[in-house]
């Protein structure tokens, strides 16, 4: 046995991709392929807590025109950059940014989730020449080709190229008897003329069909705050509650999404790798945490979360740590007669409550500070409390 595994041809297969990998223009088409049924969407829901009944009650989604609750679109974000990560990321050293992030679709239990990932830009530091920076646009679709969730994202990665790399080479679609995935009725804005909600003007503000003509938006008993008209620019909403983050959730969460990336879930690895010197909670949890947190005191009532962009992760958080959330209103625009967008800064910190680092003089908005971990600007469509209907 020892002769012949020492003569055996050894094969280590590598995944991701270093910064000399990526062709602009180049897309990968990426190997998942899930069907989101309720498990997994419990899951999701009983972490994140979100309160808003667009994607918890049938009849209160129903009742706005959707056929059945809508999957929560962080669920389909955090999907989707794990998708991604076989191809794109597992190699690289920090996720820098989300840009353009929009959801121009409902996606429901049932649908077939698959996601692919065009390469927009390929960047060496000029610091730093070992690395660079790799910007990407990625798509997740429906198995009707209908698109649930785009944005664009920015990694930090080693320079070099990747020896041993398993990827396939791209499939001859003409030949092959698997398609391409098929993508239609794309109504996402492209990237050079970025969809912005709020001062931009609601021209470009991205919605499902169901929310684009009249709404009529059904009365809920118990409502929280958090209509439109609750709103005035410059208001800022401390979160109180916040969400301690367990070393079990976060490893259960990440796997089920099918995030890759082993310094989320290889302790080993990540004792060499992580700046941290431990697993580093994935950062589409953090979002998605962040943004729960907010959300009984802002987007309860919210008919979409119409779009983030300028989102990144100043510092890493790990297990054990507690989350807390901040919001300022930014911008609030008319969208018709019934509903309008508000626009948040909403900000993520760590293990201090917002309203102790705000008494401290720190500028949870501006600066950057070691309790600092996740910032996003998060533009709603909220109902207006003239257009609530009562059964």
């Amino acid at each position: 046995m020892a002769d012949r595994e020492k003569n055996a041809k050894l094969i280590e297969p590598k995944y991701g991709r270093l910064l000399g990998d990526f062709v602009i223009g180049e897309t990968y088409y990426h190997p998942w392929e899930v069907t989101l049924d309720e498990g997994l969407l419990a899951l999701f829901a009983a972490s994140f807590l979100d309160p808003n009944p667009l994607f918890s009650s049938c009849r209160y989604a129903r009742a706005l025109g959707f056929k059945d609750r809508v999957v929560h679109p962080l669920v389909l974000l955090n999907l989707a950059i794990s998708f991604s990560v076989h191809d794109v990321s597992e190699q690289v050293i920090a996720h820098l940014a989300y840009i353009d992030t929009h959801f121009p679709n409902a996606a429901y239990a049932g649908d077939t989730l698959t996601a692919s990932s065009t390469v927009l830009g390929v960047r060496v530091s000029e610091s730093k020449p070992d690395r660079g920076v790799v910007h990407v646009r990625t798509t997740a679709v429906n198995q009707d080709g209908i698109p649930v969730v785009a944005f664009e994202r920015k990694a930090l990665a080693p320079t070099g190229t990747l020896a041993g790399r398993a990827h396939p080479m791209p499939l001859d679609f003409e030949a092959s008897p698997i398609s391409a995935p098929r993508i239609v009725n794309h109504t996402v804005v492209s990237a050079d003329k970025p969809a912005r909600a709020g001062a931009s003007g609601v021209d470009h503000v991205v919605l499902p069909p169901e929310l684009q003509g009249d709404i009529a938006t059904p009365a809920w008993p118990g409502r929280p705050r958090g209509l439109f008209d609750d709103f005035d620019v410059d208001d800022i909403i401390l979160h109180d509650v916040g969400h301690t983050v367990g070393e079990s959730e976060h490893m259960q969460l990440t796997v089920l999404s099918r995030n890759s990336h082993p310094l989320h879930y290889d302790e080993v690895y990540s004792r060499q790798h992580s700046i941290s010197g431990t697993r580093v909670v994935c950062g589409p949890l953090v979002f998605a945490w962040v943004a729960a947190l907010a959300s009984r005191d802002t987007t309860a009532n919210a008919l979409w979360e119409v779009s983030f962009d300028r989102g990144s992760h100043p510092a890493p958080v790990v297990a054990g740590d507690t989350l807390y959330a901040a919001s300022r209103v930014i911008d609030k625009s008319d969208y018709n007669d019934q509903a309008g967008v508000a626009r948040f800064n909403l900000v993520g910190v760590k293990n201090e409550r917002p309203k102790d680092l705000l008494r401290a003089g720190v500028d949870l908005f501006g600066e950057r500070h070691e309790q600092k971990v996740f910032e996003v600007e998060r533009a709603v469509l909220l109902p207006k409390r003239s257009a609530i209907v009562t059964p």
